[in-house]
């Protein structure tokens, strides 16, 4: 079975890599970018879009207000870029939000920012690769048809690539996140420059449309709602901003400092991008609407159901290159490219969160194990399996799926500014040099002010967003945080008792005797052994034990045994029923019942065999009667292992996958705590 894993699993992922190479593995700021960054980068595709469906609803005048709520977007944006460059500097070891409130705020604020955390990288995927399907099957009728077959096959895709590692994923995702970007500040600079100065009138191919308002004449507290609610659906594009602050590990020294200009650089690069296609969707005349078969007219007549809606950046790339022409498909290429490559933010934060949980003791230690890559393959293997269900749950609507969003991001933000002022604070009380204390009342008056804003729009997104679906992210994260109490608890427990004692214990004090019983079912060459070597341990009693199944098995076994003149006394159990399992239980049990300060040790004789099928031929009843005397105190149990000549065949298998990955072998990957944590502004 080895044989048939392994060869798959190498073409895949790759060849297995040392854990001395881990620092190769660690990336540089042009590489980190586009992983980490990628899902801010990306929503600028939608966000735009998002704010101006909200508003089409109270017509086109409401318009107007696009350019103040992207103001405002931007606002948040800077406020929590700035926010999150302390983070990386105060605390580098990639816990990010969640080790921030943990330290802080407490034990259960950190599991609340990490459940959040956590059912927005699912969503992040989900939102992802569901959008980006959509805009390919624009082009492609195919990928509208099977939709949620194309983005199981995209998730499946995305997997395969970072189990190959961190390093080689960001490789392949840098051209075209770099390729949008550049084709997105092109396409502002050339529509500048023909408005501006050329002064060329660019219209979308919607400019002529008009819309009909579902609630026309908003005024008052219907309105502010509104603008509330577009402003909330605009802050999707910060999403993923928290990814660099929870990834420090994974930037080449000195991280901190790499991290917090990555971050710069993201946030820098997004604001640009935002700001340029509101403007330009302004100038070009972009006409969106919610349900554009009915609400979109053309000379008074509704567009009907064949009607497409594009996206805002395709529309304005039309407009300002012209249909068709090769920087417009160029763009439309790399922007339907970038939002699939958007999820690999969550395919580095998810894992890397993931590992820290499990070292804290919050998620199963399989999730800080360090698969072959040297990448975190249990947790990306977990990622992928929960977007799937949420895309098969939701059809890979990007309509549904977009209300759950954001929640969880603006939780994990408001408490981990939160966490920094107290931070702050703690550092205040003790430090006594004046240049010191200015840094840290201005780092301060950051964070606050980020917790205040980010405070305020999750109430926003909340109200907002809450009966739009926004109810069943707020469930998940109940159900993370519980899973994780659990786990903790759990974990505890166990903790607490295997835990040595400083002073003696019954479990120090020798037994007063210990009674050996080597099971029997013939005499063969693993029975000989099994015999030999409970003979070599010096028991206080030493017996064969056989099970009466067969009446001229049991005789023909007593006539061998005397005939050989084995010293060893040979006791056979009855078992009217047939049973194998139950004689030697209730027999070992007894043994206890009469002598509870005794140890009994039992020895089976096993089969080592090279082939997966012969495992299924052998070893059953031994495997039945071991899993039953685990559960016996003061039972030892000791598998006397006998190689049959197929298992030379397996051991030379073995040492030709030596350099690969040696079976049964556990990667462990600590979750790097860099000293690189001086604060700083």
């Amino acid at each position: 079975m080895s044989k048939l894993t392994d060869v798959p699993k190498r073409i895949l992922i790759g060849r297995a890599l040392r854990s001395d190479r881990l620092g190769e593995t660690l990336l540089p700021k042009r590489v980190a970018l586009p992983v980490f960054a990628s899902d801010p980068l990306s929503s600028v595709a939608y966000a735009p879009g998002e704010i101006l469906l909200v508003l089409s609803v109270a017509g086109l005048s409401a318009y107007h207000f696009s350019p103040w709520i992207a103001a405002a977007v931007v606002m948040l944006m800077i406020t929590v870029v700035a926010s999150y460059r302390q983070n990386v500097y105060a605390y580098p070891s990639g816990g990010g939000a969640y080790e921030v409130a943990t330290t802080n705020l407490g034990a259960r604020a950190g599991r609340t920012v990490a459940s959040a955390l956590l059912v927005d990288y699912v969503l992040t995927v989900a939102v992802s690769i569901s959008a980006g399907i959509e805009n390919l099957g624009s082009a492609i009728p195919f990928v509208v048809e099977h939709k949620v077959a194309c983005a199981i096959a995209v998730i499946v895709l995305l997997t395969l690539m970072n189990l190959r590692g961190v390093r080689e994923s960001g490789t392949l995702f840098a051209i075209p996140t770099y390729v949008f970007v550049a084709g997105v500040f092109t396409m502002i600079a050339w529509g500048t420059f023909r408005s501006v100065v050329l002064g060329d009138e660019m219209r979308a191919p919607t400019a002529d449309y008009e819309i009909n308002p579902e609630h026309p004449g908003l005024a008052g507290f219907a309105l502010v709602f509104l603008l509330l609610r577009a402003f909330s659906s605009g802050c999707a594009a910060l999403t993923g901003v928290e990814a660099i602050s929870n990834g420090v590990p994974a930037f080449r020294k000195p991280k901190s400092k790499n991290a917090a200009t990555t971050l710069a650089m993201m946030g820098l690069l997004a604001v640009t991008m935002f700001c340029g296609i509101i403007a330009l969707a302004g100038a070009t005349d972009v006409r969106m609407a919610e349900n554009p078969a009915k609400d979109l007219f053309h000379n008074g007549v509704p567009l009907g159901p064949d009607y497409v809606q594009h996206p805002v950046i395709s529309q304005v790339a039309e407009a300002v290159f012209g249909e068709g022409s090769p920087l417009f498909l160029l763009l439309a290429a790399a922007t339907a490219l970038v939002l699939f490559l958007a999820a690999n933010t969550a395919y580095n934060g998810f894992p890397l969160l993931g590992s820290i949980l499990a070292q804290d003791r919050y998620l199963p230690r399989q999730l800080h194990t360090r698969g072959d890559r040297l990448a975190f393959s249990n947790g990306i293997v977990l990622l992928a399996g929960a977007a799937i269900l949420l895309v098969w749950a939701y059809d890979a609507s990007t309509t549904r799926l977009i209300q759950l969003y954001i929640v969880g991001v603006f939780v994990s933000f408001t408490l981990s500014q939160t966490g920094m002022v107290r931070h702050w604070n703690r550092l205040l009380a003790t430090e006594k040099q004046q240049a010191a204390r200015r840094r840290m009342i201005r780092s301060r008056a950051i964070n606050a002010f980020g917790a205040f804003f980010t405070g305020l729009v999750l109430v926003v997104v909340l109200v907002s967003k809450f009966t739009h679906g926004a109810w069943v992210a707020l469930l998940g994260m109940c159900v993370f945080y519980l899973l994780m109490t659990l786990i903790r608890r759990h974990y505890d427990r166990v903790a607490e008792e295997v835990a040595a004692p400083e002073g003696p214990s019954a479990d120090m004090v020798r037994p007063s005797r210990v009674h050996s019983i080597v099971l029997v079912s013939r005499i063969h060459r693993p029975t000989l052994r099994a015999l030999a070597y409970a003979k070599l341990m010096r028991s206080d009693s030493l017996e064969a034990l056989s099970v009466n199944v067969d009446a001229a098995e049991t005789r023909d076994l007593h006539a061998e045994w005397e005939r050989r003149g084995i010293e060893v006394p040979l006791k056979v159990l009855d078992s009217p029923y047939r049973e194998v399992t139950r004689p030697v239980i209730e027999y070992v049990k007894n043994l206890r019942k009469e002598s509870p300060r005794d140890v009994v040790s039992v020895f089976i004789p096993e089969y080592v065999v090279g082939h997966w099928y012969e495992q299924l031929l052998h070893n059953q009843s031994a495997l039945r009667l071991k899993a039953r005397l685990l559960f016996t105190p003061g039972v030892m149990v000791t598998s006397v292992p006998y190689q049959l000549q197929s298992s030379e065949a397996a051991r030379r298998r073995a040492r030709k996958r030596a350099n690969w990955a040696a079976p049964g072998s556990v990667r462990r990957g600590p979750a790097e705590r860099s000293k690189d944590s001086s604060p700083h502004t």
